[in-house]
């Protein structure tokens, strides 16, 4: 069976969704697969990537953070028309795509459409795809949402709840082993805060992942924390100005997979402080989860943030944007070390039940064999 992987951009230009899509690709390994996807450099290319033909397309422009291509039209067709798939694995939101996509409804293969957040921050384009997007989830055979929560408050899936499966974002728990090398890290790590309560956040600096709530939080925080901001974007500038002055704050910009385990496992909180429905999941606040760390999070309805991180069970969970909220938050779990134990049991718990690589390739092999 032959499933042609379609996506935004794919390894190794890793953002949350296109980790998701390399994930169903080697999830998928029994099956005979192919990916489409836009060239994070210039040019039409064809690469193989642990032995999966990739074929990357030119992107001429971005319109609304939406990647356009004037040859994307001819590589689909070729490769529908001599490859021709038995299924297409579709990761939306790509409106652009999308419009190709659907030309092909009468055409014999499955279409599963792996929905990982709704078009939220582009009011206009909104608007403008609604109608597609009726008919993309009319004319697919599968829909996966990554969490519960962002079927019942999606305003499409909410519709199609018939067709819809939840297929949760996993983990590489390898990744995250802990070795006397690792241990060693961390013991340096910490000795280093002398004492203090170490709270890690980590992501791109955009203004829904909401760093900027806790650079405020920590203004109301005494001297005995420490902050690490892991991460860069647009907002790194804005953020670093807004904690001018305060010394609790450390910027470390992009950490490398090999340093991620000591700060994961050195720190005593986790912060992730994202504020809209464009953060649908969270997969670096599992991975903390997984390292036994206790999550602050905000409110977001609809979002599937909080079917990961649980109020009271796995950490805690404050009111959206509320900066003295986020801060009290912060002071409670910092000042009872017995409950962040028991958060962090429970949260590396909840992990290795529900949100594991394996986990997630047995759910989606099951999908794929009762379409």
């Amino acid at each position: 069976m032959k499933i042609l992987h379609v996506c935004c951009y794919y390894y190794p230009h890793i953002g949350g969704i296109e980790q998701v899509a390399k994930d169903c690709v080697d999830a998928l390994q029994g099956y005979d697969n192919k990916v489409i996807c836009f060239n994070h450099e210039k040019g039409d290319k064809k690469d193989i990537v642990n032995g999966i033909e990739i074929n990357r397309v030119h992107c001429q422009a971005k319109i609304s953070s939406q990647s356009i291509s004037f040859s994307y039209k001819k590589q689909l067709k070729k490769i529908m028309n001599e490859w021709k798939p038995d299924i297409v694995l579709f990761h939306y939101p790509n409106p652009f795509l999308a419009h190709y996509l659907l030309k092909y409804k009468k055409r014999d293969f499955k279409l599963i459409l792996y929905w990982h957040l709704d078009i939220y921050k582009q009011k206009i384009l909104k608007k403008f795809f609604h109608g597609q997007n009726k008919k993309l989830c009319k004319r697919t055979d599968l829909i996966v949402a990554t969490s519960p929560n962002y079927i019942e408050k999606s305003d499409y899936l909410s519709k199609f709840t018939n067709k819809c499966a939840v297929i949760p974002n996993c983990v590489r728990t390898d990744k995250f082993e802990f070795t006397k090398s690792v241990n060693d890290k961390v013991e340096e790590f910490r000795n280093k805060a002398n004492g203090k309560i170490i709270l890690f956040a980590m992501g791109r600096h955009v203004p829904y992942k909401g760093l900027e709530y806790l650079v405020r939080a920590s203004k109301l925080l005494d001297e005995s924390y420490q902050i690490y901001i892991g991460g860069s974007g647009p907002l790194t500038d804005s953020l670093t100005e807004l904690a001018k002055g305060d010394k609790k704050i450390i910027f470390t910009g992009r950490i490398p997979d090999e340093d991620l385990t000591t700060y994961l496992y050195g720190s005593d909180i986790f912060c992730f402080p994202s504020i809209t429905k464009n953060e649908a999941f969270g997969i670096a606040l599992a991975e903390a989860m997984y390292c036994g760390k206790p999550a602050i999070t905000f409110t977001i309805d609809g979002s599937g943030v909080n079917y990961v991180n649980i109020d009271g069970v796995t950490g805690l969970e404050v009111e959206n944007s509320n900066t003295k909220k986020y801060a009290e938050a912060i002071k409670r779990l910092a000042t009872d070390e017995k409950l962040r134990k028991e958060y962090g049991d429970n949260a590396k718990k909840r992990v290795e039940e529900l949100f594991t690589y394996e986990k997630f390739v047995k759910t989606l092999n099951e999908k794929i064999e009762n379409l």
